[in-house]
């Protein structure tokens, strides 16, 4: 593959919809610039991971992936499982794009193109990114176990247009139920933990759910995972924390404990949920993650 071709990947129905229907308007500018475009669409779930990494072997070339936070999170699992090869673009198209967030990617996707296709056509070199890892499994943005990942479950179940709110929906849902506080052991080297909690958030970048600010620290190309936890709190106290939340605040508060970590064990006497990237991951009692400094490269 030369320096001006590249493969776009594209889940159709990322953002509800509105990948698909800007597949044309992404293609046009970046063949604007001189890029030959192969296109590879994404037809069910898992499928994108497949092509992704079928391409990062076969060629050493360029991948763009036009989609949300999901199909980033699938491009860059078939990525890593290829050895980390291929360089990969992000065109945001999704719901929340924290990834392009944290990757100071404009979240304008005309505009993300446009810069994308010049550094491309200049022949811009990619710059290194973190990568973490939980379990057999590669995170681009974030994880969470716990109330965070049920929300993230409720979320994914919405089919309303209604942009990042449908998050805080999900929030006030989960609520309803009674808040689960189950007795976690956390092991890291600067931080540890043992009894219940309602959440714990390790985050590569700093914002998940599109409008919560989780983890103001956290730079996507530093070393480190930043480990939030919440101890167990009230259906009032979590509302008290939730503007908090959404400015960053939170840190501070009495409920929550932070620390900077490269590795974190994370153990729970009952399966429970979790996410990465905000895609539901089967429930687990063990969870072992880390990062993987620079492992991947960003166009």
């Amino acid at each position: 593959m030369t320096a001006e071709t590249v493969s776009l990947l594209i889940n159709p129905v990322a953002g509800r919809g509105r990948a698909g229907r800007r597949l044309r308007r992404i293609r046009e500018l970046l063949e604007a610039a001189g890029i030959t475009v192969n296109v590879h669409e994404s037809r069910s779930v898992g499928d994108l991971e497949g092509q992704a990494g079928e391409l990062a072997r076969s060629e050493d070339g360029q991948l763009v992936v036009a989609g949300g936070d999901g199909s980033v999170h699938e491009a860059v699992n078939g990525i890593m499982a290829a050895s980390g090869g291929a360089a990969l673009g992000v065109v945001p198209t999704g719901t929340g794009n924290d990834f392009a967030k944290a990757a100071q990617i404009p979240l304008d996707w005309e505009a993300a193109t446009r810069l994308l296709a010049r550094r491309i056509k200049d022949g811009a070199p990619p710059r290194p990114i973190d990568v973490g890892r939980m379990n057999d499994r590669y995170f681009a943005n974030g994880a969470g176990i716990g109330l965070d990942a049920k929300v993230t479950r409720i979320a994914r179940s919405y089919r309303w247009p209604v942009g990042d709110l449908v998050y805080l929906l999900a929030i006030f849902r989960a609520m309803l139920d009674d808040i689960a506080t189950p007795e976690i052991e956390i092991r890291s080297d600067e931080l540890q933990w043992n009894g219940p909690l309602t959440l714990a958030s390790i985050s590569n970048g700093s914002w998940i759910g599109g409008m919560f600010y989780i983890a103001p620290m956290a730079i996507n190309d530093d070393g480190v995972l930043e480990l939030i936890i919440a101890g167990p709190v009230t259906r009032l106290r979590i509302l008290q924390l939730l503007p908090k939340l959404m400015r960053g605040q939170h840190i501070d508060e009495p409920d929550i404990s932070h620390a900077s970590v490269r590795r974190v064990s994370i153990k729970a006497a009952e399966p429970l949920p979790s996410h990465l990237d905000g895609e539901v991951q089967p429930l687990h009692t063990s969870f072992e993650l880390e990062i993987l400094p620079g492992a991947l490269m960003l166009l």
